[in-house]
């Protein structure tokens, strides 16, 4: 099974997917919007990708704070994950995604990728280090 990985943001959802195994997750895509409350094209999109690549499951990156609260971001990422879930069938799993924007901009500065590009692959690779994360969590429960 497939599994998404999305980085919610306010005029952006960087997507990454899962290989069939549910082992490595790679950058797919990110799609954007010109404004944040205009979501009908954006879920829409996701849909269309969710059928291609038969998706069982649902991992949304939550914007915690750091002190672990939850503010604005995280309600409004919460409330497009019970549309999303709605909207499709499928269960959507929420992982705390506090410093994978940093994170993946480290990556794609050791990659060589100039400061000028890094902005059209920041948001899909931070869905892919969400997904990654919630992989590898499942790797460990599965280990023990």
């Amino acid at each position: 099974m497939r599994i998404i990985g999305l980085d919610y943001g306010t005029k952006t959802v960087g997507v990454a997917i899962s290989d069939e195994r549910g082992i490595i997750a790679s950058p797919y895509v990110t799609i954007e919007r010109k404004h944040a409350t205009k979501l009908r094209q954006t879920y829409a999109q996701i849909e269309d990708i969710i059928r291609e690549y038969e998706i069982g499951l649902i991992v949304l990156g939550l914007p915690k704070n750091m002190n672990n609260t939850e503010g604005e971001r995280a309600v409004a990422t919460k409330e497009f994950g019970e549309n999303l879930e709605r909207r499709t069938g499928i269960k959507v799993e929420l992982v705390d995604e506090r410093l994978t924007t940093a994170q993946a901009d480290r990556i794609l500065e050791s990659t060589g990728v100039a400061i000028s590009a890094r902005k059209e692959h920041i948001d899909k690779m931070a869905a892919a280090i969400i997904l990654q994360t919630y992989l590898d969590m499942q790797s460990n429960h599965a280990d023990k």
